[in-house]
């Protein structure tokens, strides 16, 4: 199949595949001018660097985790233009000592070719990344994976001199648990000698764990508007939040709603790292980017004219245009989920097929909202959108669906759906919609993968199948999850396989 490439040479698909120290991440952004969209994003919390400092080679464990996640990432990717698709590697496979070795059998098992970004060139990245979100930056900019920190200066909207520390987490100790006072002086002293180089009242925080350091400092504060890029916290609220995470025990940790689980080993080391920095190069100003490496590779490859252009004018001017990822999902959805929802009692009678069609055409409504607020954004523009055809009752159907196909809690403004709806109806819109993101999960939103699977109803038993040879591609443990939630919804039992 071919992806649509836009409306014009300046829009496109793009893909990056980034091996960090921690994390396997696959992103598919759509590129349109200088605006970059996230529509697809997925990763595996390998750990490749989480034995590093022992025994100087990648976890054994985590090769095999990052190799089927990769394999599954080419497998989404199939119908990409190979120079669309960019592999990029970071600090755990530069310096392990198998490195070379592992990268050659991702490019046996997967065909993926990956390059290996020197620390240099992984701090100019985050720094260009930063850019990429906030063309205005000035400072410092911090990039933490799970092995190392990049620093880099910003000066006049360009990348100055940058530095690789051995600050990650896996390099500081983790997953043993945090001794505050050893590892602070380990800390000290690597950023003892670049200090003075990097000191800056603004510094530019990136990577997931300081992310969750913010979300979690958001909460705390009661702060209303939940979107880390670009929050920002004052010297001393980032060294309170930091503090109160490093004498955290791991199962206080757990306790914490909205963190990522398997980030608590690492978390306190982050939450360290943030502190002494902040103190040791005079920071007064900590300034969240959602944006780094990924987005810094996909800034250099723009033309000079198209880089120089402002992302807010150019976002709010595309956000006009096309919105998903491919114009073939809703067609390719609505017939896989055919053999099930045309087995079931209609709640809306004849109109039930026509429905389902418009609601399967609405899975990627949300794909350029940010995902911790596309929920209740996509439910409220549905339940007003100028569309005609439908009436009030059809119309908050259609809106409860688009809303369960991005999470599974309670719809928004439920006086509308409750005086609307019959309890009958907003239970199947919960199905619709679960079924929806099952599907658009499972095929990564590329609609000739669904054809290697099957989802089928017999009575009271619900099966998620896939073809012979797919059944690693497909059917993993996120999918499993989301087949469960739809199963719930139907009430039935779920068989996978």
């Amino acid at each position: 199949m071919m992806w649509p490439r836009g409306d014009s040479a300046e829009s496109r698909q793009a893909a990056v595949i980034d091996l960090g120290s921690n994390s396997v991440r696959l992103v598919i952004y759509r590129l349109e001018g200088r605006a970059i969209w996230t529509v697809f994003n997925e990763k595996s919390l390998a750990g490749l660097g989480r034995d590093l400092p022992v025994t100087g080679r990648l976890s054994a464990q985590g090769v095999e985790e990052a190799l089927r996640a990769l394999s599954r990432f080419r497998t989404l990717l199939s119908g990409f233009d190979p120079l669309d698709v960019t592999a990029a590697a970071t600090a755990a496979v530069r310096e392990a000592a198998d490195g070379a070795a592992f990268l050659r059998r991702v490019k046996a098992e997967t065909q993926l070719d990956v390059r290996v970004l020197s620390g240099e060139e992984e701090a100019r990245y985050g720094a260009l990344g930063v850019l990429a979100g906030a063309p205005g930056a000035e400072g410092v900019v911090g990039d933490l994976g799970g092995s190392s920190l990049e620093l880099v200066r910003l000066e006049g909207g360009e990348p100055r001199e940058g530095e690789t520390l051995a600050l990650g987490p896996f390099a500081l100790g983790a997953p043993r648990a945090l001794d505050i006072e050893r590892t602070k002086r380990a800390i000290e002293a690597e950023l003892a000698p670049v200090a003075g180089q990097f000191r800056s009242r603004t510094f530019h925080a990136v990577g997931g764990a300081w992310r969750n350091l913010a979300l979690l400092h958001m909460e705390i504060s009661n702060y209303p508007l939940k979107v880390a890029h670009q929050y920002e916290m004052s010297r001393r609220d980032a060294v309170d939040v930091a503090r109160f995470v490093e004498r955290l025990s791991k199962s206080s940790l757990e306790r914490i709603q909205g963190l990522s689980k398997k980030r608590f080993d690492t978390l306190p080391y982050a939450a360290l790292v943030l502190e002494t920095v902040i103190e040791r190069l005079g920071v007064e100003r900590v300034v969240i980017s959602a944006y780094g490496v990924r987005e810094g590779l996909l800034l250099e490859a723009m033309a000079p004219e198209v880089r120089a252009r402002d992302p807010l004018a150019a976002g709010c001017e595309a956000l006009t245009g096309v919105r998903g990822l491919t114009h073939d999902l809703g067609a390719a959805l609505e017939a896989w989920l055919k053999p099930v929802f045309s087995r079931l009692p209609p709640v809306f009678g004849a109109r039930e097929p026509t429905l389902v069609a418009a609601a399967c055409r609405l899975a990627d409504i949300g794909a350029r909202l940010h995902p911790d607020h596309r929920a209740d954004l996509a439910f409220q523009e549905v339940l007003r959108a100028p569309i005609p055809g439908m009436d009030h009752y059809e119309r908050a159907f259609l809106a409860s669906v688009v809303f369960s196909r991005h999470t599974a809690a309670t719809p928004p403004a439920v006086e509308v759906t409750e005086r609307l709806l019959t309890f009958e109806r907003r239970q199947r819109a919960r199905a619709l919609g679960s079924a929806i993101r099952l599907g658009a999960d499972l095929s990564g939103r590329n609609p000739s993968l669904l054809g290697h699977a099957t989802l089928t109803l017999d009575g009271a038993q619900l099966r998620l199948a896939a073809k012979p040879g797919w059944e690693d591609m497909l059917l993993g443990e996120q999918i499993g999850k989301r087949a469960q939630v739809m199963a719930s919804a139907l009430r039935t039992q779920i068989q996978l396989g």
